[in-house]
Parts: C-alpha cells; structure tokens; sequence
C-alpha cells in the first residue's frame, strides 16, 4: 500500500485500473449523456440534395446580365415548389420556377432571388440587377458530405450531436454500457435530510451532492445510504455495493480516528488497498482500493473535501469507464484578483471563479476555504493549484488552476 503520494500519481492509479465498459446501441431518444463506442461516419449528403433556403425565384443568372437596364429583364413563372416536394420541370434561359424554403432546386438554375425583391405579375417577374451564379443556394452536402466521420469513439452525445446524428438518418448509436457508480456514507452523526434532526446529529449532504455529480457526469449513481461507525456493517455494505455496480464512492472514516473503520472494514473484505492519503490539503485522507476488479474510493467526510477529491481522482476513472476519450481536468493559467493571507506548506487546492475579460483569464475565491464548507462551492467552477512551500497569494500574481466547469466570460 502507497501512502502519502502525490495528487498526479493517484489519478494514475486509479485511471490504470478501470476500462470503458460493452458496448450497446441505443436510440437516438435516449442517447443524451452517453459515449460513443465507435466512429460515426455519414452514410448521406446533408443536405441530401440542393435547396434553397429562401422563399425565391430558382434561375439562371445568365439572364440577369441585362437586368441593370431601365425596366430589368422578364422572366416567365412555370412552377412552384413547395418543401418536400421536387420539381417537375427544368429550368431554362427566360424561365424560372417559384421555390419554399427548404425545396429542391430545379434542375438546370443556379441562383435563386428572393421573391421580396421582385415584381410579380400574373406568370411574370420582373428582376431589376444582376445577379450572381451560386447565390442563395445550398448545395447537397454543405453541412456534412457522405463518408464524412462525423464523431469519433469516446465523444459524449450532446443535443447538438444527436440533432446531426439524425440529420444524416442515424436512428440507433453505439454506446459504451452505463457505469453504475454505488454512494454511501459512514458516520454515526449523519442522518438524511428527510429525517428529524436530533441532538449531536447533521445532516448528510456528501450523499447527495456526490448522486448529483454521476447524473451531470452523466453516471447513474446507486444510493448505498448511511452506514453506522461499524467495521462489520460497513464492509458487509461494501460488499453488497461491489456487487450490484460498477465502482464504490465511499465517505467519512478515511482518517486516522479510533471510530474511523473504513480501512479496516476493506481490509476485511479482503480488497487491494492502492493507496492511502494523497499529499493535498482538503482530502488528504482518501483510499483507493481494489475488489473484484472494480475500484472503491474513500472520500474524507468532510463536505468540500469530498467534492474536491471525488473531482480530482473520482471523476477522471469514472469518464474513463464511461468510455470519454478526455480524462483529466484542464489546467489553465489566470491572474489571481483578491488575496489569501495563508501559507500553504502542504499542496493546496482552493476554491475559485475564473472568468474571462478582455480575452484574459483572472480568478478569485468563492468564499471561505474551511473543509467543511459547502457555500463556497456554488459558484466553484475552478480549483487554484498552490504548490506545497508558497507564501500568501496577492492580487495580480499568476497562479495555476484545474478547470472543474466552464470559464464566466465577462465583457
């Protein structure tokens, strides 16, 4: 067993011991939040064919080239075509063919003029300047050309994805299996929010806030619930979730404390322990252990610490089952706007904003940094990396951070 290791040397660990899942299909209807399991290349043009994308006049800009003079050129109306129907005529030198947004383009016309711009009488038009050949036209596979790989293995279904996987006729997608993540948490202090509090009693959060993090991970966590102080209770706990998912998350009893059995209790369901404390400061006292070919991670009790270390070590194995191609979470570089007046023997990882201004990244805190502290998450869309041996950080100096959201873009 490792202990004490560095934070970089832990999501390794854990990353070399989970594997994406099988692989299934699915509907498109279902699809959200899932990982593609193969490339996706388009087997039809899309468009499929050539439309216009006005309502115009289709026809040949040859026979605007007198347009320019006094009276403009007449052209004669021999069809209308309506969306989702083809024309049945071709169009040539002195005709044109009336088009809906979205209608096939009529043979033989290479420009299209909108009908607003033009006088209409009776089966006349009338076009008073040149136009352009290709103007007002898309072209049969514009937006995607048959063949095309349009997605690639590990890329997460988004609404935008799904939209083209179904504008080029793709019904069902291969997907890597759903990742069953079991949620427990140990503690004789913890009750559920639904229950009444008692004397000495709080109310356990880790649950839930972690349960919240697999869905927007897009995971579908398995609530263990509370497990009591109890090595014997908590392993025979583990061991049910070992069994009915596909990895354990585990809060509270990590620590060193004479009521802390989390260890023990894997110990005696026989499990590989990874690791034991990783040197960051919140969430220090975090295990990672091995049963049956699937990972259990141990997360401190403490509400901000928890979250911290189950994004920092947690969620990297957990997309790496789901089958994503991108594990670990973005570093970037920002300009620090405040001051923190703590110095930091221990590598440490506060919880910040950054946004964007003036096409430059700045970050501040988002509030108390105690371990205990759930409100400074809110806002939390980045963690500032302080390397173990700084000072106190001042406004202005560059520091690094790990993205755990998205960048605020401010004008």
């Amino acid at each position: 067993m490792k202990t004490n290791i560095f934070l970089e040397e832990a999501q390794a660990l854990v990353l070399d011991r989970v594997y994406p899942g099988q692989e299934c299909y699915i509907s498109l209807d279902d699809a959200m939040g899932r990982v593609l399991s193969q490339d996706i290349q388009a087997g039809e043009n899309s468009p499929p064919f050539d439309k216009s994308p006005l309502d115009g006049y289709a026809l040949q800009a040859k026979d605007t080239e007198t347009a320019g003079q006094p009276g403009g050129v007449k052209l004669h109306v021999i069809e209308e075509v309506r969306a989702g129907y083809t024309p049945t005529r071709k169009v040539t030198s002195g005709t044109v063919i009336k088009v809906m947004t979205g209608a096939p383009l009529p043979e033989g016309a290479d420009v299209v003029v909108k009908y607003e711009v033009v006088d209409r009488t009776g089966d006349y038009i009338r076009i008073g300047y040149t136009l352009q050949a290709g103007s007002n036209m898309i072209q049969a596979g514009e937006d995607i050309v048959k063949g095309e790989t349009v997605a690639v293995k590990g890329t997460l279904l988004t609404p935008p994805l799904i939209g083209l996987l179904a504008s080029i006729g793709i019904a069902k997608v291969p997907v890597f299996k759903e990742v069953k993540i079991a949620i427990l948490s140990t503690g004789d202090e913890l009750v559920d929010p639904a229950q009444e509090l008692q004397p000495g009693k709080i109310f356990n959060s880790n649950l839930h806030s972690l349960r919240a993090s697999c869905l927007k991970l897009g995971a579908q966590p398995v609530s263990f619930g509370i497990v009591p102080d109890n090595e014997a209770a908590t392993a025979e706990r583990i061991t049910e979730a070992l069994q009915k998912t596909d990895m354990v998350i585990t809060t509270g009893g990590v620590s060193a404390g004479d009521y802390d059995v989390v260890l023990d209790a894997l110990h005696k369901i026989g499990a590989n322990i990874i690791f034991w404390k990783v040197d960051m400061k919140p969430g220090s006292p975090i295990v990672a252990a091995e049963k049956d070919n699937k990972l259990i991670i141990a997360l401190s009790g403490n509400p901000a610490a928890a979250f911290i270390t189950f994004d920092l070590i947690a969620v990297p194995s957990i997309k790496k089952m789901m089958g994503l191609g991108s594990q670990l979470p973005l570093k970037v570089s920002a300009t620090f706007v405040g001051h923190f007046d703590k110095e930091s023997p221990q590598r440490r990882f506060l919880r910040a904003q950054i946004y964007r201004k003036s096409d430059k990244n700045y970050i501040k805190l988002t509030g108390k940094q105690s371990n205990g502290i759930l409100k400074s998450l809110l806002s939390c869309n980045a963690l500032i990396d302080v390397p173990a041996g700084s000072g106190r950080l001042i406004s202005g100096q560059k520091v690094s951070a790990v993205l755990i959201g998205s960048i605020d873009e401010y004008s």
